[in-house]
């Protein structure tokens, strides 16, 4: 007979299969993310999106069609609209024990562009808060995802990994210092006081930076933050301003489209008598207009950039990702077990609804014989008749619940008995 049974699904594109150009025309915004959801919800009963700077995923559970990945890949690129042609062949498909260990992989940090970094494991937990919120998850996706971030959360509790994962806003302060040496004496401009220019700011201050100036377009987010850095807020028309002053600008904002380019910029390095202008774009989509590349004396790094940048003290740390790598394997085996599980628990609950069906059918239909029964006859011809029922079926639910042969004997007793338990 065929598995009935649901695939758990994962579709995405990242940074090892794409570009930035394109991965930030695939990055969700929180609205653009409530609306994908919604749609998911009715088309196939549930989805999570995981969309961050390095990569967009969608999980979803469906029946295992052939073309069942390619139809994801097309909900997510037509939920972002995106009218530039954008190269398929750049998107990943992996099924059930490999989407699983895919995600596994993604919440420990191994995945990721700088191995072990700890903003994902956030952002993990963020993308399942957003599906709940949508109410776009099912049993299934709920204990994938939340088995992921207790994944992630061991092995950071259990190995190093997590001393070698420097994020992308160390890594952007690193190139910062191998750029100019000490940075007592310059100014740094950070551009986004959410997460990633947050992350930047207080690693820039912890690294030496004296000087930091804030610029959000939500001023008093700017200023929050500047005071708690000690720096300074700069009201984000004063951008122009703010550049010619800066030695180093970290742009993290979550604008949609470049806030900084040639005009910009052009000005800022007119009378810096030779001074370089050091500008990392960390956000995704980019803040910062790639051509500007060609001005002299500025310098431009984006975030693929970046993760060409070898983490400082990663010396050794093979040794403990064999060993994430380890404990993603025995909690992919104890996830496994669950869901194959689980399966076993559908088709012993349709087992139990058919026979029941069937005593309740053939109970009325002697009732309906015996007029003459009282009604406390009647309840213990039903009482006995649901114990035969179930002393009949305990020996067969006892062996389905057995782990040894349990698949090949959960898929006899569906054949045999011609169930399709609800999904």
């Amino acid at each position: 007979m065929t598995d009935k049974r649901k695939v758990i699904i994962g579709v995405g594109i990242n940074h090892r299969t794409a570009p930035v150009e394109e991965r930030e025309c695939m990055a969700f915004s929180e609205a653009e993310m409530d609306v994908s959801l919604a749609a998911l919800r009715s088309k196939l009963g549930g989805g999570v999106i995981l969309s961050t700077c390095n990569r967009t995923e969608l999980y979803a559970t469906a029946d295992d069609e052939d073309q069942l990945g390619g139809r994801l890949i097309d909900h997510l690129i037509s939920a972002k609209g995106i009218e530039t042609p954008i190269n398929r062949s750049h998107f990943y498909v992996v099924r059930n024990e490999q989407a699983v260990r895919h995600l596994y992989l993604v919440a420990t940090g191994l995945d990721s562009m700088i191995i072990g970094e700890a903003q994902i494991l956030g952002q993990v937990r963020d993308a399942l808060a957003a599906a709940a919120q949508a109410n776009s998850l099912n049993g299934v996706l709920s204990r994938l995802f939340h088995t992921s971030i207790a994944v992630g959360k061991r092995a950071r509790r259990q190995t190093k990994i997590g001393c070698y994962g420097q994020s992308v806003s160390s890594t952007a302060v690193t190139l910062a210092k191998e750029t100019f040496g000490r940075l007592g004496d310059r100014t740094v401009l950070v551009i986004g006081a959410g997460t990633g220019g947050k992350l930047a700011a207080m690693s820039l201050a912890e690294g030496g930076a004296s000087r930091i100036l804030v610029i959000n377009r939500t001023h008093d987010r700017a200023e929050a933050l500047a005071e708690r850095l000690g720096g300074t807020a700069v009201p984000f028309q004063h951008l122009p301003e703010g550049l010619a002053k800066a030695d180093i600008v970290i742009s993290a904002s979550g604008s949609d489209g470049f806030i900084i380019g040639p005009t910009q910029v052009a000005p800022a390095i007119a009378d810096r008598k030779g001074r370089v202008l050091l500008l990392i774009d960390i956000a995704v989509p980019r803040n910062i207009d790639p051509t500007i590349r060609g001005i002299d004396g500025v310098r431009l790094f984006d975030i693929d950039d970046l993760g060409r940048i070898p983490s400082t003290g990663s010396n050794g740390h093979h040794a403990d990702v064999a060993e994430v790598q380890t404990i993603v394997e025995e909690e992919i085996e104890r996830f496994l077990a669950w869901w194959n599980q689980l399966d076993t628990f559908h088709t012993i609950a349709a087992l139990c609804q058919r026979a029941d069906s069937i005593r309740r059918q053939e109970l009325a239909k002697g009732l309906r014989r015996l007029p003459e029964l009282s009604e406390q006859q009647q309840r213990r011809i039903e009482a006995m008749t649901a114990a035969m029922m179930k002393k009949m079926l305990h020996e067969p639910i006892s062996r389905l619940k057995e782990k040894t042969d349990n698949r090949r004997r959960t898929e006899a007793v569906r054949d045999l008995f011609n169930i399709e338990p609800d999904q």
